[in-house]
């Protein structure tokens, strides 16, 4: 799952990865790259469900957050020595907090996709980035957005089929997560230049959520074709939709890239209806488009939109 992030860089590294991404996406404009941003990210969910069949969440989560560590480790390597090694404890601390929230949130999403269609799990944990974006605020039309998303919250609740109490929590619980990794996303920016934080926090929750992976799925985990797809599952939904947020990012404002990231949730139903054969009712449309509303208002009304600084 991907977030507003600022552009940054780290070193050679980071500049020769910005020549190559300028000369791969120069000319594709920045809403496309977004819009497959966001298709990238729930294409990868739609295929990480179809392995539960073989695997548990747990070990979706584990298999691809270990991917995203070691691209984006290896990416930034000679970085990371630097950052071990001259940053102080309490940087660190910051950062593993970073890596908790983002095994904590894929953990909570991948628990609720196993229990509630894709559009209806993203939907709700998109929650979290509007609860960020509306705190502190003190417009009354903030309350407006507030109320439209928690009545597209309880239609959904309420829309019966399959939808249950389980899948709605875990989904809340995912948009806690999400929240908390934009603050913490932030808060590491601000200590650790780059990509640097963000490779960081991916290896420590790939090592928060690696035990539970493989004590959950059993031998199953190793099989080779089984961790080619989770391969898949973590390119689709980390590594591909990063990089074309934060080229877009550099050539768009954030406050446009918030009002696209709102699709997110219908495009996610989309791709349940295609990839998952998830049929939604009426109501749950509705739902949904109130979310997405609400998450548009909120974003375009801001004259600085937080961001969550690339980490």
């Amino acid at each position: 799952m991907a977030l507003a992030e600022a552009p940054g860089s780290y070193g050679a590294a980071g500049r020769a990865a910005r020549r190559v991404r300028t000369l791969s996406l120069g000319s594709v404009p920045p809403p496309a790259m977004i819009l497959l941003g966001i298709v990238s990210v729930q294409v990868g969910a739609g295929l990480a469900k179809h392995l539960f069949e073989r695997l548990p969440p747990t070990s979706v989560v584990s298999i691809r957050l270990l991917t995203s560590a070691l691209v984006l480790g290896f990416l930034a390597r000679k970085a990371l020595r630097t950052v071990l090694r001259d940053h102080s404890w309490n940087s660190l601390a910051v950062v593993a907090g970073y890596g908790v929230a983002l095994a904590g949130m894929n953990f909570a999403f991948y628990q609720a996709l196993s229990r509630i269609p894709l559009g209806v799990a993203v939907t709700i944990e998109f929650l979290g980035p509007l609860s960020v974006a509306i705190a502190g605020s003190r417009r009354p039309r903030d309350l407006l957005w507030v109320a439209l998303a928690g009545a597209g919250v309880v239609m959904l609740a309420r829309g019966g089929g399959d939808v249950g109490l389980a899948g709605i929590l875990f989904a809340l619980l995912a948009a806690v997560g999400w929240a908390s990794y934009i603050l913490l996303t932030a808060a590491t920016g601000r200590r650790i230049p780059g990509t640097t934080g963000l490779a960081l926090a991916s290896i420590i929750g790939t090592l928060v959520m690696l035990p539970g992976g493989i004590a959950t799925g059993g031998g199953a985990v190793f099989d080779p074709w089984l961790l080619l797809i989770g391969l898949g599952v973590g390119l689709l939904s980390s590594v591909i939709p990063y990089s074309l947020e934060l080229e877009a990012l550099r050539r768009v404002p954030a406050r446009v890239f918030g009002i696209l990231m709102s699709l997110e949730p219908a495009v996610a139903a989309l791709v349940g209806v295609v990839v998952l054969g998830e049929i939604l009712t009426g109501r749950q449309w509705a739902a949904i488009g109130c979310v997405i509303v609400a998450c548009a208002g909120a974003t375009r009304g801001q004259k600085e939109p937080p961001q969550a600084p690339e980490a």
